[in-house]
């Protein structure tokens, strides 16, 4: 076990370094087409509810895709970190409108708690496989909250060095439907 601890950590550090290390330029040619290909699948998939984390650092920008989705009318619903791994989920009403959480993500502000069906997650991480397995950031946030949702379409979101053969798994992992990149 010592020895999948390390390996995700050794990972993660590599994965964030390349990230923060990307070229702004490149990373915005990437994030528009990671932000095109998401809005074909969640219209294909008549996706009336999306959950979407709001990005930090050097993470795929979906911003613009959110502000897309706004005024077609399409409900957003953004994650709050709670204790005990927990995800609130906020309506998001406008991407100007955030406050700062738990491990310098961010989360709508002033905003109502969403309780109702999701059909589409829009889900970060650090690594991603080819079996749609994911690596986050190590606190099991996502996991724990999307072993809640069985039945709701997946996708991963990450840049194309950020996919690699295979991500080090556990039983609690949960695997995505598709990895956009």
């Amino acid at each position: 076990m010592d020895s999948l601890i390390t390996e995700k950590k050794m990972l993660r550090n590599t994965m964030m370094q390349e990230r923060d290390n990307m070229p702004a330029a490149v990373k915005a040619v990437y994030d528009s087409i990671i932000c095109d290909r998401l809005e074909t699948l969640i219209q294909e998939r008549d996706a009336r509810v999306v959950h979407s984390y709001l990005p930090m650092g050097s993470e795929v920008d979906v911003f613009p895709l959110l502000e897309y989705l706004l005024s077609k009318g399409i409900t957003i619903v953004s994650p709050k970190t709670m204790p005990a791994r927990q995800l609130e989920n906020l309506v998001l009403h406008s991407i100007t409108d955030l406050e700062t959480g738990k491990w310098g993500t961010h989360h709508p502000a002033n905003s109502t708690v969403y309780t109702g069906v999701i059909d589409f997650f829009i889900v970060p991480g650090l690594a991603f496989d080819r079996h749609h397995y994911r690596l986050g950031y190590g606190k099991g946030y996502y996991d724990t909250h999307l072993a809640t949702q069985p039945l709701v379409y997946k996708a991963g979101v990450c840049y194309p060095f950020q996919v690699i053969d295979k991500v080090p798994i556990e039983t609690h992992d949960v695997q995505l439907d598709e990895v956009i990149y």
